[in-house]
């Protein structure tokens, strides 16, 4: 048995995962189609997880 190589990563908490969501405008296009906008998490950057937080040293 092969040994976990990598941990799994952690869901972001604000978006728990769906990181990038297509927004309709409410506005047709001349063919007819809708216009999307699409917005990605700020706080993950569109990526669905976060790295863990290294806690730096404070002081002197």
């Amino acid at each position: 048995m092969m040994p976990e190589t990598n941990p799994p990563r952690r869901v972001c908490r604000d978006c728990d995962g769906f990181a990038t969501v297509t927004i309709t405008t409410g506005l047709q296009a001349a063919d007819g189609t809708r216009d999307t906008v699409r917005v990605h998490c700020p706080t993950c950057r569109g990526l669905g997880h976060t790295t863990a937080v290294a806690f730096a040293r404070m002081g002197k």
